[in-house]
């Protein structure tokens, strides 16, 4: 190969590059994850946080702690049946887990200090699938400084923190449904 042909194949290569790159700054490629759309009014870490050691129990009595996701990417919301925001975004959690359960995805959703009769109540009238966790004693809540409700924390494969929301989301709205997309989608660096 002479050298003008080796410095246009260069030339092409960084072309092509550069392009992945911008492409890759234009829906938000940060260190093997993807940055969530202004939309989602999301408050971002600068790092991923790591999750405190937790065990909670879900209505059915099993354990689940902290590492019971490992591998996967878990939404993990805060809520409340007597939370009227709380109630307006559980069908779309659940549409979204439905949607990505397969995909290496789960909603979890951590209930503040109710009784499991009440909760599974609560799933039976939405006919819920996602899973249902019992914050029983709010120490959980607590442990992530949780003050309201709703609030949602996104931990990727490796059990961190990423990102939380501090009330309601429409996270099967299309913004929420191609964030998601991209996220699981995306290899881990």
């Amino acid at each position: 190969m002479d050298a003008q042909a080796h410095v246009s194949r260069t030339r092409r290569a960084l072309i092509v590059t550069a392009a992945l790159l911008a492409g890759a700054a234009a829906i938000g490629v940060r260190a093997g994850t993807i940055d969530p759309p202004e939309s989602l009014m999301v408050q971002s870490f600068a790092a991923p946080i790591a999750i405190p050691a937790f065990t909670l129990r879900d209505v059915e009595g099993r354990e689940l702690t902290s590492t019971s996701f490992h591998g996967k990417v878990v939404l993990l919301n805060f809520w409340a049946t007597w939370c009227v925001p709380c109630r307006a975004e559980m069908p779309a959690l659940e549409k979204l887990y439905r949607e990505h359960r397969n995909g290496g995805f789960v909603a979890l959703a951590v209930n503040f200090k109710e009784k499991a009769r009440d909760v599974q109540r609560f799933t039976r009238d939405l006919g819920l699938t996602l899973p249902m966790a019992l914050d029983a004693d709010g120490t959980v809540s607590r442990d992530l400084k949780v003050r309201g409700l709703p609030v949602t924390f996104l931990l990727d494969r490796d059990g961190r923190i990423l990102w939380r929301a501090i009330g309601a989301r429409d996270w099967d709205g299309p913004d929420g449904r191609a964030y998601f997309e991209r996220f699981l989608t995306t290899p881990r660096s």
